[in-house]
């Protein structure tokens, strides 16, 4: 069958074999020197996505395509596996987790599913149902991660109204403890943890209400990189640094950024 997706992929495979074989920069990879250039592609993948720039997005998978075909490449050149071993372990894997696709188990929900998962994993060898999330995840989305698989064990918040009422409890335990007040080395420890126990209480709302957190926050970050700019450059207009301006004429910046 002529599938012009296998040829693609097949064009892929006989690059990277090209290239591995023939450009002095590709012989000299390793997996370790290409693992922070596939985190950077990653976060540029998840730029373009938070941007809606639907060629952006086209052309970052692309270049993820090409970092998993090269470890692909490293790891046949070891003997270790080749990338039909790793398509294929990953076909088996799909299968074994969708038992109410091709077997006989019954999962009518999304939230059926992911219990179903999580049960199978525990079966495969995992001795926890956390024991799947990276430790190098960035805090924000590791608790979330954590958090969902936690609820995909069964433990978890019945009610929305019920988290929301730990983030209020969270709060209050902060502000009361800590919140206008000088705080010593040791008192600064606590107050980090509980400012962390505050975080994660709402990170666990943010899900009930299926808002993701770190896509929330990014998009702040970006709002305020934008009227941060805007307020830099009307400083800039009037011959004045940040550093001259009171708040008060900052603020007038800041208010017309808001309606920009």
């Amino acid at each position: 069958m002529n599938d012009p997706r296998l040829n693609a992929f097949q064009r892929l495979l006989d690059i990277m074999d090209d290239l591995r074989a023939k450009c002095p920069w590709d012989k000299k990879q390793t997996m370790e020197s290409l693992r922070h250039l596939t985190i950077e592609e990653t976060y540029e993948l998840s730029d373009a996505i938070l941007e809606g720039d639907m060629n952006e997005i086209k052309k970052e998978i692309g270049d993820l395509f090409l970092h998993l075909v090269f470890y692909s490449k490293i790891g046949s050149e070891t003997g270790d596996f080749d990338v039909e071993s790793v398509l294929n372990a990953q076909c088996e894997k799909l299968i074994g987790r969708h038992p109410h696709i091709y077997g006989d188990v019954k999962a009518e929900t999304e939230e059926e599913v992911k219990q179903n998962w999580e049960a199978i994993k525990l079966k495969e060898g995992n001795k926890s149902v956390l024991a799947g999330v990276p430790k190098s995840l960035p805090a924000l989305v590791k608790s979330m991660r954590i958090q969902e698989k936690a609820r995909g064990a069964g433990f978890d918040w019945e009610e929305k109204e019920q988290v929301w009422g730990k983030v209020e409890e969270e709060l209050e335990e902060f502000k009361a403890e800590f919140v206008g007040k000088q705080l010593d080395a040791e008192q600064k420890q606590k107050a980090e943890g509980e400012l962390g126990d505050l975080i994660f209480s709402l990170v666990n709302f943010s899900r009930f209400i299926d808002i993701n957190p770190e896509t929330a926050l990014e998009r702040t970050n970006r709002k305020f990189i934008k009227r941060f700019n805007h307020l830099e450059k009307r400083a800039n207009e009037i011959g004045k640094s940040l550093q001259e301006m009171t708040l008060a004429e900052m603020d007038v910046f800041w208010e017309e950024a808001k309606q920009l």
